[in-house]
């Protein structure tokens, strides 16, 4: 799908066609849009189709007249109760006259943009419009983060609660998403370097503060994921190391109370044994009273012991 816009009037609306000036939204096309593409802006094949890899890291890269931007943006998916972070390329192409967006499915940064959510942002401009995405994708991350967090912070109530592996599991899995963040802000971080020295698009004064100004929003969020990461990670290993402990009580427990339990079936034993000579065999309460007698001095012995 392609869909064209173009600032008029100080906002960003929609037109039917490409022009000079328009930004280009492009979702998951077909190979058919794929090729109108290549051929109304002599693009690279392998530039629109590195942005349709999930899989393909942040870089910049320039061809003739066109540079490739993938960045990689935060996405935020609910299921069910929960709600899973995670990671999605995003290609920008930027050309003689347009600027070109990419992205496998849509994105709810560039919907923000196609709505008129984002003041201030000139199509026309290319420089600025691209910086001013990015520094959008680089504030999206940071109000993700914080999500996290409270996320993370719920669990941890619960788990001092609870102490059942539902909670670990789901800590796990805000973990994972924190490393994905983790990972794709530093490969953010070196292709916005990359940007800053100029080599792959002109940057004017106010071009270059803005770009200081994703560069100092992305730091941030590098410096808040791997705090929360590491708290995380220590919060983790504590819980699981508490949860091991009580399993050892437990264990300890029952040990214990087997070992008192089976004093009146070893008693029971011996004087149930076809013999004579047993001491005091013909008095039948003496083996209760004998039996009695070992179970409290064990059970005494355990509890000093902190066994029982």
């Amino acid at each position: 799908m392609i869909r064209y816009y173009k600032t008029i009037n100080g906002r960003i609306r929609a037109v039917d066609e490409q022009e000079p000036g328009c930004w280009i939204d492009v979702i998951n096309p077909d190979e058919k849009e794929i090729n109108g593409l290549i051929q109304d802006f002599a693009l690279e094949p392998d530039f629109l189709r590195a942005a349709l890899d999930e899989e393909e890291s942040s870089r910049i890269e320039s061809e003739d007249d066109n540079t490739l931007i993938i960045l990689d943006g935060p996405v935020a998916e609910k299921n069910g109760d929960s709600v899973s972070y995670y990671t999605l390329p995003l290609g920008i192409l930027v050309t003689k006259t347009n600027v070109i967006t990419v992205s496998l499915r849509e994105n709810p940064i560039l919907a923000e943009f196609a709505e008129g959510v984002v003041k201030g942002v000139q199509t026309q401009l290319r420089t600025q419009f691209v910086l001013h995405l990015m520094l959008r994708i680089a504030t999206r991350y940071l109000q993700f983060l914080k999500q996290i967090d409270k996320v993370s912070s719920s669990l941890e109530k619960q788990l001092r609660k609870s102490m059942k592996n539902k909670e670990l599991i789901q800590l796990l899995d805000v973990q994972k998403s924190l490393v994905y963040f983790s990972t794709s802000l530093k490969a953010d971080e070196t292709t916005l370097e990359k940007l800053m020295r100029g080599r792959y698009i002109k940057l004017y004064e106010e071009d270059q503060d803005l770009l200081e100004d994703v560069l100092i929003e992305i730091k941030q969020a590098i410096e808040m994921s791997s705090i929360y990461l590491n708290i995380l990670s220590g919060t983790m290993d504590a819980f699981a190391s508490v949860i091991s402990n009580n399993l050892n009580i437990v264990m300890k427990v029952l040990a214990s109370v087997t070992i008192v339990i089976s004093i009146p079936n070893i008693i029971a034993g011996i004087y149930g044994m076809n013999v004579t000579g047993l001491p005091l065999a013909n008095l039948w309460w003496f083996p209760v009273v004998v039996a009695v007698g070992l179970m409290g001095l064990v059970s005494w012995i355990l509890h000093k012991k902190d066994m029982l």
